[in-house]
């Protein structure tokens, strides 16, 4: 089984591509926070994302540097020949899910709009135990 599972957020903004046969794919790198400190210093772990077609396309337009995702898919690794005739080889995570876990126009609080004025916990009443139909 081939099966990975990332939440982390992008270190810059996606890079849409065309293939020569004209299908979209968008390539990002994820930042996925480890588990442990390392000397009291958070750590992370850079993974290489690659989507495709119209998942890509979305993620082109909805994530941006910074934005969290929650990315499930399948590790490949593929090699392609450098230009100084060496042989190089890449491991990536073909992504068959992206959820988006920010929203477009956030910038931290883990997706929670800053700007939104609407609800204002002053207006909340208290509810009385005995009103209650349970």
């Amino acid at each position: 089984m081939n099966k990975v599972i990332l939440i982390g957020n992008l270190t810059k903004d996606p890079e849409l591509s065309t293939t020569n046969s004209g299908i979209n794919y968008c390539r990002f790198t994820l930042a996925v926070p480890k588990r442990f400190a390392n000397a009291g210093e958070r750590d992370a772990e850079f993974i290489n994302i690659v989507v495709w077609r119209v998942q890509a396309d979305n993620c082109h337009k909805y994530l941006k540097k910074g934005s969290k995702a929650c990315v499930i898919g399948s590790l490949q690794t593929r090699s392609y020949d450098a230009q100084d005739g060496s042989k190089r080889y890449v491991t990536e995570v073909v992504a068959e899910e992206v959820e988006f876990l920010s929203t477009k126009n956030s910038t931290d609080n883990m997706g929670v709009n800053n700007t939104d004025t609407d609800s204002d916990a002053t207006e909340l009443q208290p509810i009385e135990d005995d009103s209650l139909p349970f």
